[in-house]
């Protein structure tokens, strides 16, 4: 620490000294905190305008990956920030079990009315994670109120990622993650990803789906007995590197799970309400699941907060009297919240009044233009995206897509040269990807590609 304050000139010591102070007593998620002594900077952030960060000492990032995927509508929101003012002046909490509040009755009407069909009750919770331990125990405690007790297990997908609870990192399938807590985790069965990276030479997007839709048939086949239901991340697999599949693959899996009767969970934490071009990745596959699990952008990121969004059938297979024992027993202290909520509302009555989903769509269209010249790029491969997610891969061979050496760590060149030019954007690994809020300018993608192009460079080189 001392030689991160040596390094810099007494005019810019205010980061210096604020990182400090932040090493002396903090302890950060997914980071080897030795690191912070030489190699990773630590960047105290002061204050945040649209899709702006600016540190203590005056300078200022774009953030291209909307702070791990939350912010819709740029920091410090005015007509977010002023709903959590308001709100905060008259109820700042009060617990959910027996008592209501107005913002929670409206948001979950609201909710309820933008979501797929047939989602009638809403579960609150307080982040991601929670939202699919929540979904998980209602599945399983679903089939033990009516009578399958032998419904036990869960059907995720490779590659996939669901939170680091032990429930969620249970149907999660990152061996990072996974690989140390194993030994305390359910045994999930594992079906094949619809990853169209994937595909045999010549299979389209739909192609592949269509093929792991067969793959998710036959573990049905042998499995449906046993299990409470299939778990799928719809569109994109986020922290699994941003693998993309096609909506096809969500069509046949809603009738594969009606077909075979276990539950569908959609985890669309990371991609609901609007990145993947509509409001809900769920839109494009034209299903309903029996869970639909929402975080991160439900305040527009401002607060913490989530929800699990489920059908009457399975609301009603908790109801009876008080001496069946079959209510649902699972409570969060701050589930519900009214600041929390009224953020969320506020968020929401934007996408209902501003043509977000549109401006989206355009956002969209002119980052694909301006990522279409790394397809060409030698050391990148699977240039992919949906909506407004774009991804590709660092490679050290691009005609067979093989990696670089992980101990080169060639994400973590391209992340430095990023903050050294003003840009947050924070690879998974050797995966670069573009995430950005939707108050992004066009100049500002430019700006963006251009820093990300050289990064790209300089990582490779």
């Amino acid at each position: 620490m001392a030689a991160i304050i040596a390094s810099m000139d007494e005019s810019t010591s205010r980061n210096a000294a604020l990182a400090v102070r932040d090493l002396r007593v903090n302890w950060h998620p997914c980071t080897q905190m030795r690191e912070h002594d030489a190699r990773l900077p630590m960047i105290p952030i002061v204050r945040g305008e649209g899709a702006w960060l600016i540190d203590a000492d005056g300078k200022r990032y774009l953030d291209g990956i909307s702070s791990w995927w939350s912010n819709l509508f740029g920091y410090a929101n005015p007509r977010i920030a002023a709903a959590i003012a308001e709100q905060a002046r008259t109820l700042n909490h009060v617990m959910f079990a027996g008592f209501t509040h107005e913002p929670a009755i409206r948001l979950a009407e609201e909710l309820v009315r933008i979501a797929p069909a047939g989602l009638e009750r809403v579960f609150f919770a307080g982040d991601g994670a929670s939202a699919v331990e929540i979904a998980l125990k209602m599945s399983f405690h679903y089939w033990h109120n009516t009578g399958r007790r032998e419904r036990t297990r869960f059907v995720s997908l490779a590659n996939a990622y669901h939170g680091e609870t032990l429930g969620a990192l249970s149907v999660s399938d990152l061996p990072l993650y996974r690989a140390v807590y194993a030994p305390l985790l359910l045994q999930p069965i594992v079906a094949p990803s619809p990853d169209w990276l994937d595909g045999e030479p010549g299979e389209s997007a739909e192609d592949v789906a269509l093929r792991r839709l067969q793959d998710m048939r036959a573990i049905l086949e042998r499995h449906a007995h046993e299990a409470c239901a299939v778990i799928v991340e719809p569109l994109v697999q986020c922290s699994g590197g941003m693998r993309m599949h096609s909506p096809v693959y969500l069509s046949g899996l809603r009738k594969l799970c009606d077909e075979y009767e276990v539950h569908l969970i959609a985890d669309e934490i990371a991609v609901g309400f609007g990145r993947t071009g509509t409001m809900f990745a769920c839109e494009q596959g034209n299903i309903t699941p029996d869970f639909l699990c929402l975080s991160k952008g439900l305040t527009g990121g401002a607060l913490a907060l989530s929800a699990v969004l489920t059908t009457n059938r399975v609301y009603e297979a908790f109801l009876g009297d008080y001496a069946a024992n079959n209510a649902f027993l699972h409570s969060h202290t701050f589930g519900g919240n009214p600041i929390a909520c009224a953020a969320a509302l506020a968020s929401l009555a934007i996408f209902r009044e501003e043509p977000v989903l549109a401006r989206n769509r355009a956002l969209a269209a002119h980052l694909a233009r301006r990522i279409a010249l790394l397809r060409e790029h030698p050391h990148v491969a699977g240039v992919r995206q949906t909506g407004l997610i774009a991804a590709m891969d660092l490679v050290a061979d691009k005609a067979t897509r093989t990696p670089f050496p992980g101990a080169e760590r060639r994400g973590l060149r391209f992340y430095l040269h990023g903050l050294r030019n003003g840009m947050l954007l924070r690879p998974l690994g050797d995966t670069v990807y573009f995430l950005p809020p939707y108050c992004i300018t066009e100049s500002d993608i430019d700006r963006m590609v251009d820093v990300a192009i050289e990064g790209i460079g300089e990582a490779t080189r």
